[in-house]
């Protein structure tokens, strides 16, 4: 069972993808990513970017702790389905329509909506290759605001993601087996704050 952890729908059970084909994010490192998230003060008033969203548990949670609009983009049928009655969830206890989901493959996603995006969230599955997350990342940086920050979760035995020339790594942390890697466009934060 996945819950909202705070905000203004804190509390609030979501439904999982059932199977194993997605890999939710734990409690401990949703909780850490949020807590680190919410000491840079960017959530509030963002326009989240959840990259093969899964469940949607972290837009969603975005959503709750103050993003102005989110989008969940997830490819798979089963979880696409579950992104939109998590959507309709938020959306209904927050009293707005914060939260869309487009079923679409990211890099199509990309290749069509421009952003400008504040937080951006992905987690894409272990078997994506490095060379296809470049790939990603490069298509993605051109639609950041300034002071943007990206986050990139994979397994900890991944290697660092081949950052584009539109974004540096400044920050990463590993949790268990999962590792997240903190990215910005070039000179948008800086980085003593962090």
């Amino acid at each position: 069972m996945t819950r909202i952890i705070a905000g203004i729908a804190g509390g609030t059970t979501l439904l999982s993808v059932p199977g194993t084909a997605t890999r939710p994010t734990t409690d401990r490192v949703k909780e850490a990513l949020f807590s680190r998230l919410d000491a840079y003060g960017v959530l509030a008033d963002a326009r989240v970017l959840d990259l093969f969203a899964g469940s949607g548990s972290l837009g969603v949670e975005s959503a709750s702790r103050g993003a102005a609009s989110v989008e969940l983009v997830e490819m798979a049928d089963k979880a696409a389905d579950v992104c939109r009655k998590n959507a309709r969830i938020i959306n209904k206890t927050i009293g707005r329509n914060v939260v869309s989901v487009s079923k679409a493959k990211v890099e199509s996603f990309l290749a069509q909506i421009g952003g400008p995006w504040d937080v951006v969230f992905m987690d894409p599955p272990y078997p994506l290759t490095d060379e296809a997350l470049t790939s990603i990342l490069e298509a993605l940086a051109p639609r950041l605001a300034e002071g943007a920050l990206v986050v990139v979760e994979r397994s900890k035995r991944s290697n660092e993601p081949d950052w584009p020339s539109g974004l540096e790594m400044f920050a990463e942390k590993a949790y268990g087996e999962t590792k997240l890697w903190f990215a910005e466009p070039p000179a948008s934060l800086d980085v003593s704050n962090h």
